[in-house]
């Protein structure tokens, strides 16, 4: 799915940077864009998913949810300073035509890296408030029985063969501990939901007759995306709307990942599960599509592309479609039999997006920005593809730290000394 989203980004950000003339009024340019508006959403999904499963395997580890809140914070807080550290790389690049104000803008990096952070903070709430609960039930049952079980979390073991009392006979502590954790995703779940749910009915307002104008710039642009311009714009990504897709991700990646006895099991699961998921999201697409086309509107301002929750039901209906297809692709498709770009891109999808967008809008761009035709620009783009491509396997495919460098540059120096 990363791999997805790097095509879909290549094929947008080389058509708009480089098209022009009559090419830039044509319905090929608006379809290319229209593909434009899956990829922040699919990395931010997939941002989700992927917090998802790191915070399950911590949960696992019997990890405290404070020291749960730290690591994930830590994560998403390394994301928020690659997004600063890119921003800062395109100003130097750009240095002399470059406005200072580039240095703050609100990219897709921010978003996810903030979206990772406020996701930290809303599991680790939510599972200490579902710890505490399930241990007060616990002790409460306890207590009825005169004596103690231990809490959810806890190392002590059940005695061989025999068990607590106040906890079924049947039952080891490991099922307890298990049943927990269960409650404790069930609940992670429907507050990922209602986030995501809020978030978007909180977008419109915040982006007319809530704007908080009152904040300074830099910050309001975090909430509306309205830069240094004095009004939201759409070519930024602020938290509203966009945050709602990295928790509607970390909804689906707890509903996602669970235990299973067996690999097949879960293999199997996984598939009934995504296919659930394709079902849903393809009644989402019909709902969101009916209310776009009703008279029906909560909202004064109406703008689908830009605030509507109809937008977002729409792309996160797409969403779940696209995880079924993809995981299809994947283990029954061309990619289980060989050698697969898509995958091979999504595995080093952050260093390709941080490099390509030099060879698309920056000053080592390939082709005339805003002066070719659509051939041209298809051609390009797959240069773009290949180039990614290359880069990426050169990544995962050579182990540079054990490449002794120093050796390298000695021989080097030492045949250059050398008399002819």
């Amino acid at each position: 799915m990363r791999g997805l989203a790097c095509i879909l980004m290549f094929q947008t950000h080389c058509y708009d940077a480089w098209l022009g003339g009559d090419a830039r009024n044509t319905g090929f340019l608006k379809g290319s864009q229209r593909l434009g508006t899956l990829p922040a959403p699919l990395f931010l999904f997939l941002a989700g998913i992927s917090f998802a499963l790191v915070t399950d395997k911590l949960i696992h580890k019997n990890l405290g949810p404070a020291e749960i809140t730290r690591t994930m914070v830590r994560h998403g807080a390394k994301i928020l300073a690659f997004g600063f550290l890119f921003r800062l790389q395109e100003f130097l690049i750009a240095w002399g035509w470059a406005p200072w104000s580039d240095l703050l803008r609100v990219d897709v990096l921010n978003i996810i890296g903030l979206s990772m952070i406020f996701m930290a903070l809303t599991c680790g709430l939510t599972l200490t408030l579902c710890t505490k609960t399930h241990a007060s039930h616990r002790s409460m049952s306890a207590a009825g029985s005169h004596q103690a079980v231990p809490a959810v979390g806890s190392h002590q073991s059940m005695p061989r063969g025999g068990s607590y009392q106040g906890m079924p006979s049947g039952i080891p502590q490991i099922a307890e501990n298990e049943l927990g954790f269960s409650r404790c995703r069930s609940t992670i779940v429907v507050t990922a939901v209602a986030i995501a749910a809020l978030i978007a009915l909180l977008t419109p307002p915040l982006y007319t007759t809530w704007r908080p104008t009152w904040l300074p710039w830099p910050l309001e642009s975090y909430i509306d995306g309205c830069h240094n311009l004095g009004s939201p714009q759409p070519w930024l990504f602020p938290l509203f709307p966009w945050a709602a897709f990295a928790f509607a991700g970390l909804a689906a990646g707890f509903i996602l990942f669970s235990d299973l006895p067996s690999r097949d099991q879960a293999r199997n699961r996984t598939a009934q599960t995504l296919a659930l998921f394709a079902a849903t999201g393809a009644i989402a697409i019909l709902v969101a599509r009916q209310l776009d086309h009703s008279s029906l509107h909560l909202y004064a301002t109406y703008d689908y592309w830009h605030t509507s929750p109809n937008f977002l039901m729409m792309r996160i209906g797409m969403l779940l479609v696209i995880s079924f297809l993809s995981y299809a692709w994947c283990r029954w498709g061309l990619a289980s039999r060989g050698f697969s770009p898509l995958i091979q891109l999504g595995q080093t999808s952050l260093l390709v997006y941080w490099v390509h967008i030099e060879f698309v809008y920056g000053r080592f761009s390939l082709l005339a920005k805003r002066s070719e035709s659509i051939p041209t620009a298809t051609r390009g783009l797959l240069e773009i593809i290949v180039f990614m491509l290359i880069l990426s396997l050169l990544r995962t495919r050579i182990d540079w730290k054990r490449i002794d460098w120093k050796k390298i540059s000695w021989k080097k120096m030492t045949r250059r000394v050398q008399p002819a």
